[in-house]
């Protein structure tokens, strides 16, 4: 780690664990990655007791969060108001019923989780006792990221609680109000040993993982996820990575159109399309890209009015860099069709569709996480599978088809974290399906039992006893012809459960 001065003089001579500073002209608490050691080996501590083993102790911390959500509603909704201009609507559907949803269905299957599953045993194993067990990994980072703030640290953290283990989550910089209200709301509903929150920059990240967690969840771009692999490869860390990815969203010209456009509209443009599971752009039919362009352009004046920029249900991006990002690559790219006005003292860009949109154009190598959706148009399905191929595997891909043979071509021609037909981002709300990437927009998954066995570790164990020696004996020297026939006959599971020879 690096040497340099950490806290500033004034917070050294009180003594003071964080140091507030200013960012974007708005109040920040920061702690820094030397202040995490401390926390760490409390975390580490309480595990080691045994504080989090049991299955009152897990349900009482779920239980907690639930009651945390509803009994500040409004002080989340305030937080992320003034973080992202976020509607109370999109708070309240995208953020905390889904933490909810979540934290009641670990509470209701908790129980189940926890027990031991037992397996197939073939015939030298038939008088013991073959089972996995799920047990804690010990002291989790969870890392957070801007565009859905609250979630991506919550709901996470309701895996590693139902698993068992300590955690410390690290809400990002970008969204201080949000990151301040987990960081004071955490220490009064949970457990202060076990679970804590800092408030890292995303420039200290990569020193805090490096303090030795024993595993590692992180939910960002791909530029930050590389570097957090790289340093929680340095201690052997296992990591969990929920990237961003360019989410293609195909429109067959076989579908509802006047319906796909208020799908795609909604999940495009919702929190002012700052979403790692939005549809990033449009492969569209040339039967029926006018079609689109107009059933999208009628949705924008139903969802936002004649200005946006007048509209409640209408957000804002989260700072000025981000904004400035947008607007690069929304004015180097294709010709807008709809929107298009910027203001840069509101960090205001209007719900925008382009056309005209090349594959070489900036906006098409980069992922948007903006208020900004390229449509491009294919010839066939063919087409659009091919063009999807050849990017780096997204997050999500969506098609849109009354044709059940191109959805279902589309679904298993293409590889991606997850698949959506006739309607976009609800595969990622629903509790029982895993949600992760693969490939470059990421590495492992979560979401109820997912969220349980991605903070586990699947314990293989065997437990016999010392009876029937001559049965074992068989297996040791000196080696001969009989006793190999005899081992392969006990070994081997039958043709029917399709197993592989298994010797003692």
């Amino acid at each position: 780690m690096s040497g340099k001065k950490r806290v500033c003089s004034a917070c050294q001579r009180n003594g003071r664990l964080t140091c507030r500073r200013t960012r974007l002209g708005e109040p920040w608490l920061k702690t820094y990655p030397l202040q995490c050691v401390g926390l760490l080996r409390r975390a580490r501590v309480a595990f080691q007791a045994g504080r989090t083993v049991t299955e009152v102790f897990r349900l009482a911390q779920l239980e907690a969060v639930v009651r945390m959500l509803e009994e500040h509603e409004c002080d989340f909704v305030d937080a992320l108001g003034r973080d992202l201009h976020k509607p109370r609507f999109e708070t309240v559907v995208s953020e905390l019923i889904l933490v909810k949803n979540e934290a009641l269905h670990a509470i209701n299957n908790l129980k189940t989780w926890m027990q031991p599953q037992h397996v197939e045993r073939n015939l030298s194993t038939t008088l013991d006792e073959c089972l996995v067990l799920s047990e804690p990994l010990g002291v989790v980072l969870i890392m957070g990221t801007w565009c859905s703030p609250v979630q991506t640290c919550l709901v996470p953290l309701v895996g590693a609680i139902a698993a068992g283990n300590c955690a410390v989550i690290s809400p990002c910089e970008r969204t201080p109000h949000t990151a301040e209200l987990l960081h004071r709301l955490v220490p009064c509903y949970l457990d202060n040993e076990c679970f804590h929150g800092i408030l890292a920059g995303t420039n200290d990240l990569p020193e805090v993982v490096e303090l030795k967690f024993d595993h590692v969840f992180f939910t960002g771009n791909r530029e930050e996820g590389s570097r957090i692999a790289r340093a929680a490869a340095g201690t052997l860390t296992p990591v969990t990575l929920i990237l961003g990815g360019k989410n293609p969203c195909y429109v067959d010209r076989h579908c509802d159109v006047s319906t796909a456009a208020q799908r795609i509209a909604w999940a495009r443009f919702h929190n002012a399309g700052q979403s790692v599971v939005a549809p990033d752009y449009v492969l569209c039919h040339a039967d029926v890209q006018a079609q689109l362009l107009q059933a999208l352009k009628c949705c924008l004046m139903q969802f936002y009015g004649a200005d946006p920029r007048e509209s409640r249900s209408y957000g804002r991006m989260v700072d000025l860099e981000i904004f400035n990002r947008t607007r690069e690559l929304l004015w180097r790219s294709g010709r807008v069709a709809v929107g298009g006005q910027v203001i840069e003292a509101e960090r205001y860009i209007a719900p925008t569709i382009l056309t005209g949109v090349a594959e070489s154009d900036p906006i098409m190598q980069r992922d948007i996480f903006g208020p900004v959706l390229p449509v491009l148009t294919v010839n066939n399905m063919e087409e659009a599978i091919a063009f999807i191929n050849k990017q780096e595997k997204p997050l999500c891909v969506y098609a849109y088809s009354s044709n059940s043979k191109v959805v279902s071509r589309l679904m298993s021609e293409t590889s991606s974290g997850s698949f959506c037909s006739n309607d976009s981002i609800l595969q990622s709300l629903m509790v029982a399906l895993p949600f992760g990437g693969v490939g470059s927009s990421g590495m492992g998954s979560y979401h109820g039992r997912h969220s349980f066995d991605a903070f586990s570790h699947r314990k293989a164990c065997l437990l016999r006893g010392t009876r029937f020696e001559c049965v074992s004996r068989l297996r040791y020297p000196p080696y001969e012809d009989r006793n190999l026939s005899l081992m392969t006959w006990a070994s081997t599971l039958s043709q029917k459960s399709q197993g592989w020879c298994q010797i003692m």
